[in-house]
């Protein structure tokens, strides 16, 4: 059982287009972009995603020493294409344990990178002070990426997010400390630019953390 599209802010329960609105529809929020239903991990799983959306998805390529890919989401329907992607990763952390990672590419507004984030969203910018100097960078589809730190985040996850493509992208990483991760200049792939590569990635057993952040 797929299970069925939800709220990408809140998870809430969501409505079709039907005869009174041709968008989908949240109690809460109004018109949203729907979350699809979160499949295992797979090499299929991340296929389809890749090939519907409209925004990158990004992973870290080549992984870190030990990590692997946990699972993939996607916020849109047939019509509209995907407009938000996350991809979990987990693996051991820098100081020790096991780590994760969500990274989130979205258009302003839809609002799955601060439901992951655990922050009032739907956008990351009134909790980031631009105005001082970022505190970590990524390699995004050959680009030096600035991220900031993004306030207001529950204190058991660190999160970052700046700007790829013109769209946002997130990093929100469990526990804290492995937010030590970011400061290492990952290299970000989007992976509809892939290719046959997207077949070596390595699959691990779903996040718990995509189905309820």
């Amino acid at each position: 059982m797929r299970g069925e599209p939800s709220c990408p802010k809140c998870g809430g329960r969501v409505r079709a287009p039907g005869l009174f609105a041709d968008s989908w529809q949240c109690d809460v929020h109004g018109t949203v972009h729907p979350l699809q239903p979160v499949i295992p991990p797979s090499v299929e799983a991340l296929s389809v995603v890749v090939h519907r959306t409209q925004v990158p998805v990004w992973m870290p390529w080549p992984l870190p020493v030990g990590w692997l890919f946990t699972g993939v989401a996607c916020a849109g329907d047939d019509r509209s294409g995907g407009r938000a992607t996350a991809v979990a990763c987990s693996g051991p952390g820098p100081l020790g344990g096991m780590g994760e990672l969500i990274l989130v590419a979205e258009e302003l507004g839809v609002g799955l990178g601060a439901r992951y984030a655990g922050i009032d969203g739907p956008d990351p910018g009134p909790y980031m002070n631009v105005e001082k100097p970022p505190q970590a960078k990524v390699l995004a589809g050959g680009r030096p990426t600035p991220l900031w730190h993004v306030t207001g985040a529950p204190d058991d996850r660190a999160v970052f997010a700046g700007e790829a493509r013109g769209l946002w992208l997130w990093a929100v990483v469990w526990p804290e400390q492995t937010g030590l991760l970011m400061y290492d200049e990952l290299v970000l792939t989007d992976l509809r630019d892939a290719g046959a590569e997207v077949d070596l990635v390595p699959c691990g057993a779903l996040s718990p953390r995509l189905l309820k952040p």
